[in-house]
């Protein structure tokens, strides 16, 4: 499993002045590391607090979120002016509503941190708001004023992960192995970026040495299993799930991923009978809810579309029991694109409205309200597309486009792109379609699906199959794109094999 606390905010992003002008109230505090070590300092005013945010850090690098969190709540407790520990709480979030409280007590008590501190704290405001430009500004600065800090190009890394470019991630990746031989999670990090390469050799290298680095924890065989989930080997991926359970018999994770590896071997009732498992033994709602989302995905995977939506339902009764708003609006957008692709697309634009009016009338930013606008945009395209009406379709797509080029969003200049090569592959232009999707977010599988009815389209057989074989085989933990075209992309596949 890699670092992805956001996974289930549809409108969310990635997640510390100067300490000369912090005046008489930053003499009373101390900082772990002095101007010579070149690392980020830890400031607090209680070296108890610091204790318990180390081990919290510690548990949350090898993914032990759940158990971190006592050690924040902890730190926090001791010193309740300890933006770093806030922080730390916002990334250990499970669940939507906790993750805005404590980024928003972070930005609150940022001034008396240290400047790296204040660094990392508003470079992970940025990314919650959807805000790449100023993320990547912080993040810059923060590794040009820490260049000897692993965590430092860690951050960075996570920033070129998160919009695919590889390249840069793997640099600061190995950057901060280079820095810290035995910082074990940026292994981790590092296995995934070649992994999204499609360079498993060095991949299986990476997570190799974060078993050996770390072999008494269950994450280090969860990430393996996850690569081979994705190189399709199933049964080898099932058993170094099970190794992690066997040492933590509550990681979730393994769960989820045998979901996954059962799911597509289309044994349908043994993946959802996983995740049943996941939902007895889940510890917070963030786990719930994650085991409701897997139902919804098995179900779509399956065909069975109104099980899906029930499923959907139940996860949004867990949000709505805390009024987690941006949760509830995420499991809104995930139930839309369900009835969307049920061609339902009255029931899905009343959904999605639903949810985009729950963001407008919510306390959440006014980041996150313009970026609910825009994904509006984006799926009322899709609706649009769908009833074969073109002209609303490019309206909504140009008004995208538009907020796009304002925010100066890689992601969503991709998504941009996305909706013009829909809606020129639906009207059978062809190339334009090929031109558009390549510039398009290629790790969703559906584009990958779309680029070979492209190529069909136009009679080049041969490219056709490269793109339906890479959609067919994609392999990722459960998700609804995927679940979407699996089988149709499988069947095309082996069409063009025949």
């Amino acid at each position: 499993m890699r670092f992805n606390q956001f996974s289930n905010l549809v409108l969310a992003g990635l997640i510390l002045s100067v300490a000369a002008s912090l005046g008489c109230n930053q003499s009373n505090r101390t900082t772990s590391a002095s101007a010579d070590s070149g690392k980020i300092p830890i400031t607090t005013a209680s070296d108890e607090a610091k204790k318990e945010f180390v081990q919290g850090r510690d548990l949350f690098d090898k993914l032990q979120a759940n158990d971190s969190l006592q050690h924040f709540d902890k730190a926090v407790s001791l010193d309740p002016t300890f933006a770093s520990a806030e922080l730390a709480w916002a990334n250990a979030a499970p669940t939507a509503k906790e993750l805005f409280d404590h980024m928003n007590k972070a930005v609150a008590l940022a001034d008396k941190a240290s400047d790296g501190e204040k660094l990392q704290i508003l470079a992970a405001q940025a990314g919650t708001n959807g805000d790449a430009v100023k993320q990547k500004e912080y993040l810059d600065k923060l590794v040009s004023a820490y260049p000897n800090d692993e965590r430092a190009h860690f951050a960075l890394a996570g920033y070129h992960f998160g919009q695919q470019e590889m390249v840069e991630a793997i640099e600061h990746y190995k950057k901060a192995t280079e820095l810290a031989p035995s910082y074990s999670t940026a292994y981790n990090l590092l296995g995934y970026a070649y992994r999204q390469q499609g360079d498993y050799a060095n991949a299986e290298q990476s997570f190799k040495k974060y078993i050996e680095l770390i072999p008494n924890d269950p994450n280090p065989y969860d990430s393996y299993a996850e690569l081979l989930l994705k190189m399709g080997r199933f049964d080898e991926s099932i058993a170094q799930y099970n190794k992690a359970l066997s040492i933590d018999p509550h990681w979730n994770p393994g769960y989820f991923g045998i979901t996954a590896d059962l799911m597509y071997q289309n044994k349908w009732p043994e993946a959802e009978a996983e995740l049943q498992k996941m939902a007895d033994a889940s510890r917070n709602d963030g786990e719930l809810r994650t085991a409701y989302f897997g139902m919804a995905v098995v179900n779509s995977d399956g065909g069975h579309f109104d099980k899906a939506l029930a499923a959907m339902d139940k996860e949004y009764a867990v949000a709505q029991k805390k009024n987690d708003v941006a949760a509830m609006a995420a499991d809104l957008q995930a139930k839309g694109n369900i009835q969307a692709e049920m061609m339902r697309y009255d029931a899905a634009a009343k959904t999605f409205d639903r949810s985009h009016e729950m963001i407008q009338s919510s306390s959440l930013s006014k980041e996150i309200k313009d970026n609910s606008t825009l994904l509006d945009h984006f799926n009322m395209t899709g609706i649009a597309i769908g009833k074969k009406d073109y002209a609303s379709a490019r309206t909504h797509a140009d008004a995208y486009l538009k907020g796009a080029e304002i925010s100066k969003n890689p992601a969503q200049m991709k998504q941009a792109h996305e909706l013009a090569g829909r809606i020129a592959l639906a009207q059978k232009d062809y190339d334009k379609a090929i031109s558009e999707l390549q510039q398009a977010n290629l790790q969703d599988p559906r584009n990958l699906y779309r680029m070979s009815m492209a190529y069909q389209g136009k009679g080049d057989s041969a490219k056709a199959g490269e793109f339906c074989k890479k959609a067919a085989e994609f392999n990722p933990l459960p998700q609804l794109p995927y679940a979407f075209i699996r089988t149709k992309a499988q069947k095309m596949a082996k069409g063009a094999k025949g």
